[in-house]
């Protein structure tokens, strides 16, 4: 039946501006993925010595950027439930071509690790660009929203690197100089479209000790239903993280793979993804609901992880890349189930809240996934599988299936009278 009146107009009036929040995100990972392939040649441009050093930097590099987002994403996601959404969008990305312009002529390591502080606090508006899809989003649709929003991150993360390699060939810095182009572009390109959706009705003053992560954290937490779903999803941040903590060490030593050929391993995984979270997902929730799409996934991600850690032969694991995909209609059906939990003046606190969930995963799993690794690709290890990562994973996966299972049947019981 063909939509008209007011709610056919809001989904016009919406198009701009969720094209830009598309935008937004895929610059946010673009931005990392373009500057990946320079940092090491930066750090040894400012800094001196070899790349053992380079790398023992570009670990803290990486890692003040993981912290402040985690730190940040609560106080940003409330600011925007006080001040709006739109100033706190369009100052981020302003602040953040600039933070990129200061690193394309940084003279010392201290201004490079400023700069990912800086950047990792600006990138820590994805919780409000989720708290804006949500204000504009049908609750039937929220999911399938988010699924759009995780596409289009994929995407940045596939295409980033790729354009960073082509960029090295003009220097070390040419990548940090595109990355600034691109967020002032978008930044003048969201002035003008950006509507405000935060209004006087779910405007909610901004408080120091519910928009630290701790009292954020305490705050959703006590929402019903919501605490085992936040292990839940920090649990799945946790497992699915694995391929990009342990992807490049795993199918070296596995399978023997060339840098080229995990470039074009790890592409095919994201434009799946891409494909998955984008379309697929947009199909599969409608019919099979949030819940069981949650379930579905944690399945497939589980065969999906078994199969990498025991099969042998790359090619076979190549052809596996649509199974593994499939695995990632979890996430945003998980993030529609708990966006509605929360009020309409909760979005931006609570987004900043999985924001800093899905931060702390981003910490602790390479350090995780990478020492298992090492234990059992190591030759004094008891017994010998490189794939051992994924079958933690696949474990992983399990429990969050079990928590998810157990706190829905809970919240059914407690709203029963």
């Amino acid at each position: 039946m063909r939509t008209s009146g007011p709610r056919a107009e809001q989904t016009m009036s919406n198009r701009l501006p969720m094209l830009f929040i598309l935008i937004t995100l895929m610059i946010d990972s673009m931005g990392i993925g373009l500057i990946m392939p320079v940092m090491p040649d930066l750090i040894i441009d400012v800094q001196g010595g070899d790349l053992a050093s380079a790398a023992i930097w570009g670990g803290v590099l990486a890692t003040s950027f993981a912290v402040m987002q985690f730190l940040f994403s609560p106080v940003v996601g409330s600011l925007s439930d006080r001040f709006g959404r739109r100033p706190v969008l369009l100052i981020s990305l302003a602040v953040m071509a600039l933070d990129y312009a200061v690193m394309a002529i940084a003279g010392t390591i201290w201004l490079l690790f400023v700069g990912r502080i800086i950047g990792g606090i600006t990138a820590a508006t994805q919780s409000t660009a989720s708290a804006f899809v949500a204000d504009i989003s049908a609750p039937e649709k929220k999911a399938q929203n988010f699924g759009l929003m995780s596409a289009a991150f994929g995407v940045g993360f596939v295409i980033g690197p790729m354009f960073g390699g082509l960029l090295s060939t003009f220097g070390p810095r040419a990548p940090f100089v595109a990355a600034a182009a691109l967020a002032g572009l978008n930044f003048a390109f969201g002035y003008f479209v950006l509507p405000e959706t935060v209004t006087d009705r779910i405007r909610r003053p901004f408080m120091w000790r519910r928009a630290n992560p701790f009292g954020a954290f305490k705050n959703i937490g006590n929402l019903p239903g919501l605490k085992g779903l936040l292990v839940v999803y920090f649990l799945y941040q946790i497992a699915f993280f694995v391929y990009p903590a342990i992807w490049s060490y795993f199918t070296q030593e596995r399978f023997g793979w060339e840098p080229v050929m995990v470039g074009y391993s790890l592409a095919a995984f994201g434009v799946s993804i891409a494909i998955v979270q984008g379309g697929l997902i947009r199909l599969i929730i409608p019919r099979l609901g949030e819940s069981r799409t949650v379930i579905i996934g944690f399945l497939f991600n589980m065969i999906a992880c078994l199969a990498i850690g025991t099969i042998t032969n790359g090619w076979v694991v190549l052809a596996l890349t649509p199974l593994t995909a499939l695995g990632a209609i979890a996430g945003p059906a998980m993030q529609g189930i708990i966006s509605r939990i929360a009020g309409d003046d909760q979005q931006g606190e609570l987004q900043g809240v999985l924001a800093s969930v899905a931060a702390i995963g981003t910490i602790l799993s390479p350090l995780i996934m990478t020492s298992t690794f090492s234990y059992f690709s190591n030759p004094a290890a008891p017994i010998y599988l490189p794939g051992a990562p994924f079958l933690l994973s696949m474990v992983l996966m399990g429990l969050c299936a079990f928590v998810f299972l157990a706190t829905s049947r809970r919240s059914v019981a407690t709203s029963t009278p």
